[in-house]
């Protein structure tokens, strides 16, 4: 499974690395720090990807089963 974050659609609201600290992180503006990336999941973190997903307002987090165009 892969992840990809549209850095144009995330607004900083923090809630994604709050319930996936173990795959994501935050910058020093408060912004999700892979934001404008993707890259395949490790297999014993995709339910935080979910959560991650689930948890951003924005849907600005897309978890799929194909790599995006540029992972």
């Amino acid at each position: 499974m892969f992840i990809e974050i549209d850095g144009a659609k995330c607004m900083g609201h923090g809630r994604c690395y709050a319930v996936s600290p173990d795959l994501l992180s935050d910058d020093d503006e408060g912004f999700v720090a892979e934001r404008g990336t993707s890259w395949e999941v490790p297999a014993d973190l995709l339910d935080q990807a979910h959560e991650a997903t689930d948890a951003c307002p924005e849907g600005a987090i897309v978890v799929t089963a194909t790599a995006p165009a540029d992972a």
